[in-house]
């Protein structure tokens, strides 16, 4: 009966999340319905053993530092600098602007691990610039909701932080594993804005540069340089640090946090107005994270004691899906659970089942969990219910509808889907680069 009773655990969590109940609390309630069903008062001390669990992980005390300095770096000047900076070597390019963009997001993403704040910094700042030229309004959306993406695969993403733990991988491994893949989605979105502008000029119309505008290849250089150092010493602080095994993601947090912090002091940004927001804004994104984190461990916990895994390995015996087909099954499920539940919510209900699996069937976790991290990011972008556009909606202009957001997006999902088909047809560009470093075998 235990577990037959686990399998009924998913369906009962859909009904919560669509009667509007929070992510967390619905996985808390289902957590609770069915453990004391099938455990009785011993459920209980499950969910508190969970609870000091998630309390003295010390990989997730790197999130509020990481949010702390995301927060932090939307007021520093770090973003307008750096954005003109960028366009003053794409803007003779087709699409310049579209294409400064995303480097930016490359750029701020590795800089925050954030996607809402690369989103909507980066946003607010390259949309009136965009509009200003009269660029297309879907390249304008598609543009900025897939180079905010970016912050799902590009380290040091949040979602990383979550899931390294839950598939125990070390997070300098998944770090350094999905470098490549981040990095050439960066790439084929900036190949497509300039094939596609180059075909067709009027989705992007070119800026007028008189002689007189012309800045020396000096100036740019001096211009860019200012421009750069900044967010190339938070990238070092936290990521390079942590993949040279010099510091713990937490202790480069916590570093990145005093960089940027820093950064505001430099730029006369600082004031205790701002930090107070930056705290605040910080302390509600922590709570709400670590909250879908405990919810995650309690659902989770109540599954594998209920026997779980075992229904579900007789159940796709049952169908004859073992392997690769099994795994598809897994990630097309993740796929479809992105149009309705959070990232880390899917991280925290799908990698549980799906590592035990991975390994049964010899396939290397770090590979299957940047594919994973791929098909997140897809569904991030992905209509009708994509988190990216709800950003996009809350700082773009009227004049940018719905539906220019949902035809934009289609050419990027294309990209990150061949990006998808690259690391699953050659492994390598997920495991070369933690092997290099870290010595994986």
């Amino acid at each position: 009966m235990g577990t037959a009773l686990a399998l009924w655990m998913f369906p009962a969590l859909l009904v919560f999340v669509a009667i509007g109940i929070p992510i967390a609390f619905s996985l808390m309630s289902v957590a609770l319905i069915f453990g004391v069903l099938r455990f009785g008062d011993a459920a209980v001390f499950q969910f508190i053993s969970k609870v000091d669990d998630v309390a003295s992980n010390y990989i997730l005390g790197a999130i509020p530092l990481f949010v702390f300095m995301g927060a932090l770096l939307e007021r520093s000047g770090i973003a307008s600098k750096l954005f003109d900076a960028i366009y003053l070597w794409t803007r003779r390019l087709p699409g310049g602007l579209a294409i400064g963009t995303v480097l930016m997001c490359t750029v701020f993403a590795a800089a925050t691990g954030i996607t809402g704040a690369t989103e909507t910094v980066v946003g607010m700042l390259a949309i009136p610039a965009m509009m200003k030229y009269a660029y297309d309004k879907r390249l304008i959306s598609g543009t900025i909701c897939a180079g905010g993406s970016l912050g799902t695969i590009i380290p040091p993403s949040i979602t990383v932080v979550v899931l390294a733990p839950v598939a125990d991988i070390p997070v300098g491994d998944l770090f350094a594993g999905i470098m490549f893949p981040g990095l050439i989605m960066s790439v084929l979105f900036i190949g497509y804005i300039i094939g596609v502008c180059f075909l067709n000029p009027a989705l992007a119309p070119r800026e007028d540069i008189r002689p007189e505008d012309e800045i020396s290849l000096g100036q740019k250089l001096r211009i860019t340089g200012v421009a750069l150092l900044p967010p190339v010493f938070l990238i070092f602080a936290v990521l390079g640090t942590i993949l040279l095994g010099w510091a713990t993601p937490t202790e480069a947090a916590a570093t990145g946090a005093c960089g940027s912090i820093l950064l505001c002091f430099i730029y006369g940004q600082f004031n205790w107005t701002m930090l107070k927001e930056a705290l605040y804004r910080t302390l509600s994104i922590t709570a709400m994270i670590m909250l879908i984190v405990l919810g995650g461990s309690m659902f989770a916990g109540v599954f594998y004691a209920s026997g779980g895994m075992v229904a579900i390995q007789k159940l796709l015996a049952e169908y004859g899906l073992a392997g690769w087909p099994a795994i598809g099954l897994i990630l097309l499920l993740t796929f479809l659970a992105g149009f309705v539940l959070e990232l880390i919510s899917i991280v925290l209900i799908v990698i549980p089942i799906a590592i035990p699996l991975v390994k049964l069937y010899g396939i290397d976790p770090l590979w299957f969990s940047v594919l994973f991290l791929v098909i997140l990011q897809t569904s991030y972008l992905t209509p009708p219910m994509a988190p990216a556009i709800f950003y996009l909606r809350a700082i773009a202009p009227p004049s940018i509808t719905l539906m220019h957001m949902y035809k934009g997006v289609i050419p990027f999902i294309i990209m990150q889907v061949l990006t998808l088909c690259l690391v699953f047809l050659f492994p390598e560009l997920a495991t070369w680069l933690p092997k290099q470093i870290y010595g994986m075998q």
